[in-house]
């Protein structure tokens, strides 16, 4: 049985919002290759959001639902962020021996 170290944190969730863990061994198999590339769109969107936000903090004509809107998106791009976080730290972790194998 694969220990929740060994588990991979998908860049996605599945039904009622609960996470999806992918247990694999092989790094470049079709499952992880997908999540590496969801992974980059996702922080590609991050990054385009936050530049957008610093215009848009500079813009003294933005209207507020202009901002709502991009608060919106901000906070998607941000979850999704934080979801490759996680995971990065995840698959880091479980990379390294044990602390009791010292």
């Amino acid at each position: 049985m694969t220990t929740p170290n060994e588990l991979r944190l998908l860049p996605w969730s599945g039904p009622g919002d609960k996470s999806c863990y992918l247990s694999t061994d092989d790094p470049d198999g079709y499952m992880s290759r997908l999540a590496d590339g969801i992974e980059a769109v996702q922080l590609g969107t991050a990054n385009e959001l936050l530049q957008e936000a610093s215009e848009a903090l500079d813009n003294q004509d933005a209207s507020p639902d202009e901002m709502r809107c991009l608060v919106t998106e901000l906070t998607g791009a941000l979850r999704d962020v934080y979801r490759v976080a996680m995971s990065r730290r995840r698959l880091r972790a479980s990379s390294y021996p044990s602390e009791s194998a010292y």
